[in-house]
């Protein structure tokens, strides 16, 4: 049998964890056994920024130990990280820590071509480490993008459409927050009915790299479109491992 590579998946800082006295870091279960179906071994990360800054040496050399990365969906961003001065009431869990170093780790992977897959907030992050802007809040139209499993469309040609064998698929969506202006080199390769934004790609070759909105792993265990993404995640961390 030849060896599962290794997945990096930033924790998630959780001020309640059932069955724990304290706080915590994790990630969701669904996440982890989606990876390991492709044949991943996914290894949560201790997301480590004192002071709300993460040097890029240290995370570059913290992520030399792995195959590919995985950034997880989570709390919302700090909008001062992509130039907003006020921030929306809605915006919730915002974490220095956590988003000092998941955007280090976006820029580190993107910059040293380490296979990368992004989704949600994960999207938001390698979208404001690229220089782009986020919508704080979808006009209070909540029912639209929360708790909904939603029809979203794929542009021809791309990356998402030959790694699912289709055009469309039925995204399970929790967010409330999306892409406004895309980062430098990203361009839109998925949208929502409404023309939200649900998947964005590189414009020029730089590694394996896939970002999309929606969370894949909450119906990967029954959908094959969804699995998919796993799987190519996984089949490119074995090429570069």
């Amino acid at each position: 049998m030849s060896r599962r590579p290794l997945i990096a998946i930033p924790a998630r800082f959780s001020a309640v964890t059932s069955g724990l006295p304290d706080a915590a870091e994790v990630n969701a279960r669904a996440l982890i056994e989606a990876v390991w179906r492709a044949g991943g071994e996914p290894a949560t990360v201790h997301p480590h920024a004192p002071g709300g800054t993460a040097g890029p040496d240290d995370v570059r050399a913290r992520l030399a130990r792995f195959d590919a990365v995985l950034l997880p969906g989570g709390g919302d961003i700090a909008p001062h990280r992509y130039g907003v001065g006020h921030t929306h009431r809605t915006v919730y869990d915002v974490d220095d820590e956590q988003d000092a170093f998941d955007l280090e780790t976006a820029r580190q992977a993107l910059a040293g071509g380490v296979p990368l897959l992004a989704i949600c907030r994960g999207l938001q992050v390698v979208n404001t480490a690229l220089g782009g802007t986020l919508h704080q809040d979808m006009d209070g139209s909540e029912q639209g993008h929360r708790h909904v499993r939603q029809a979203v469309s794929f542009a021809p040609g791309s990356a998402l459409s030959r790694i699912t064998r289709t055009d469309k698929a039925e995204a399970s969506c929790y967010h409330h927050q999306h892409v406004d202006r895309p980062g430098e080199g990203l361009r839109v390769t998925a949208r929502a009915a409404d023309g939200t934004v649900e998947a964005v790609e590189r414009t020029r070759d730089g590694g394996w790299f896939l970002a999309v909105q929606w969370h894949p792993e909450d119906t990967a265990h029954e959908d094959p479109v969804q699995q998919r993404l796993f799987g190519a995640l996984v089949r490119a961390a074995h090429r570069s491992g």
